[in-house]
């Protein structure tokens, strides 16, 4: 079996500057931070960050904003993080963030279309309004005479995403709602990393109990610390 227990520091060394990255969790709950301190270390720049939101000042992908390594951030909510606001309305070009902004259930589903292989999905949101001028809607089409938006999937090269229990394959179980959007984002990268809270030996976790299998996990990181408020 393949050895797949890294430190932080190896598990992000093969993400360079312009890389597209998806981190799970919402409003940092499910965020692996373990893995963001190692990204704030390596200082990648012009990274383009999806996830849900920004986080907060200081916490999950805050951080790399803090940091000045984010060139565009795809997300639903941003409005935790006043920095994002700061960024998109600077003066200094180098500054300057792009904010995507996209439904929250559009963005979910956008994933979960890339982890399941799909060409894309239908969805009412938006239907006549600026959403429907964003580059991942394909077109409009009307089914039973009800308009909807086609829209296309979204992947990246790279998930980092936050287990609460892993074993050395890589299957992960999550606590409660630090589940969040790791699960959908692990099917959709094609690397993928987990900052685990525990690492386990293969066996040790009930299969009935495992949310993502290890077939989609790439690079294991123990030492998470559990979430907390």
């Amino acid at each position: 079996m393949i050895d797949k227990i890294k430190t932080a520091d190896e598990a992000v060394a093969n993400i360079q500057d312009g890389a597209t990255i998806m981190v799970g969790g919402f409003m940092a709950c499910g965020t692996p931070e373990i893995l963001i301190d190692a990204l704030v270390r390596k200082n990648v720049r012009n990274l383009t960050i999806i996830c849900n939101d920004a986080g907060v000042p200081g916490r999950g992908v805050g951080k790399l904003l803090s940091n000045g390594q984010i060139k565009t951030l795809i997300a639903s909510h941003v409005g935790l993080n006043p920095e994002v606001a700061a960024r998109m309305n600077t003066d200094v070009e180098e500054d300057k963030l792009e904010c995507i902004l996209i439904p929250q259930g559009t963005l979910a589903e956008r994933i979960r279309s890339a982890s399941c292989g799909l060409g894309g999905f239908l969805t009412p949101t938006g239907v006549g309004t600026i959403v429907e001028d964003g580059d991942y809607v394909e077109c409009r089409m009307t089914v039973d005479g009800k308009d909807y938006l086609l829209v296309k999937p979204l992947r990246a090269e790279f998930a980092l995403i936050r287990g609460s229990v892993t074993d050395k394959f890589g299957n992960t179980t999550y606590n409660g709602t630090t589940q969040t959007f790791n699960p959908m984002m692990a099917g959709a990268a094609d690397y993928v990393i987990v900052g685990a809270c525990e690492v386990v030996e293969v066996g040790e976790i009930d299969p009935n109990h495992v949310v993502t299998s290890g077939i989609f996990v790439d690079a294991i990181v123990g030492g998470e610390k559990p979430w907390q408020i």
